[in-house]
């Protein structure tokens, strides 16, 4: 049985943040604990119910993605090792073995940069009422879930918790972080997505779509933070069950936003999830670490 984890408690730690899955904590003025917590949310609501396992999941294919593209672009990893990190650090190990990242503390650029390779979710909607995806302008006749033309970045706000992310042009992303910075993103972002969607697709996963978060070290210099091409910041459809013109099964969030849409969920109140609902979406979550990696995650 695993225990779910749904606030970490480490009371010698400095916590600096919690969001909606990850526990943050400063350790030293270099150096952050990312603590992934079994916490799942939709439509930028934390549900009640905890995934137990997720975290770790969640944790374990950043760290097989981070180590795949280091040679791409760097990333703030140190280690994910419990062993490995301060004395002060191990203590808890107990509760953060398996979903804790120690990491370098950088700068981070207040954009979400999302890649979007196919017609899904807020694109096809708002491509539905304006043929615009971010407000670019994409040809007639696209189909739900069709494959872009070319994949497309289309940054949003990052909203404090309560709020909702914001889609934007890229030319508002140069306003806000500075037009160099904002191609620079833009460029990384999509080298990545490129890259990771090919892996995937041999693996029998298509990458809908995916969202990367960006940070800038004392030297000026890009790097990849947080978690990277996760079911929680990506979209993954089975290859074998993709067809246009429709929704498709997912190993994602996806499972999840579709059951609280049945019961017409009001995007706004925490609810408890029922069991079936809490197992499915857990192996969803290890069918996808199967897929990519090749192994088993390591839950214990």
């Amino acid at each position: 049985m695993i225990e779910a984890l749904y606030e970490s408690n480490c009371p010698d730690l400095k916590l600096i943040a919690r969001g909606k899955v990850r526990d943050l904590y400063e350790i030293d003025d270099s150096t952050l604990l990312f603590v992934a917590t079994d916490r799942i949310s939709a439509y930028d609501v934390i549900m009640n119910s905890p995934i137990a396992g997720k975290g770790k999941i969640l944790t374990q294919i950043s760290v097989f993605w981070f180590d795949l593209f280091k040679d791409v672009v760097p990333n703030h990893l140190i280690t994910a090792d419990i062993d490995a990190m301060p004395a002060v650090v191990q203590q808890y190990r107990d509760q953060l073995r398996g979903r804790s990242l120690l990491v370098k503390k950088v700068s981070v650029l207040p954009i979400e940069a999302i890649v979007r390779g196919y017609l899904a979710g807020s694109g096809w909607k708002e491509y539905q009422t304006k043929r615009t995806v971010c407000d670019i302008p994409l040809p007639d006749a696209l189909r739900e879930s069709q494959r872009l033309p070319e994949p497309l970045f289309t940054p949003s706000t990052k909203a404090e918790y309560g709020d909702h992310d914001e889609n934007i042009h890229p030319d508002r992303c140069a306003e806000i972080i500075g037009r160099e910075r904002s191609d620079e993103m833009a460029r990384v972002a999509l080298d990545l997505y490129n890259r990771a969607a090919d892996y995937a697709l041999a693996k029998g996963i298509i990458i809908a779509d995916t969202k990367f978060e960006f940070g800038v070290d004392a030297n000026g210099h890009i790097m990849l933070i947080d978690e990277a091409l996760t079911p929680d910041s990506s979209r993954f459809w089975p290859k074998a069950a993709y067809k246009v013109g429709k929704s498709q099964e997912s190993y994602d969030k996806q499972y999840l936003r579709d059951y609280l849409t049945s019961i017409d969920f009001d995007m706004h109140t925490p609810i408890d999830l029922p069991p079936v609902v809490v197992d499915n979406t857990f192996k969803k979550y290890v069918e996808a670490y199967v897929k990519l990696t090749g192994n088993r995650p390591v839950l214990d």
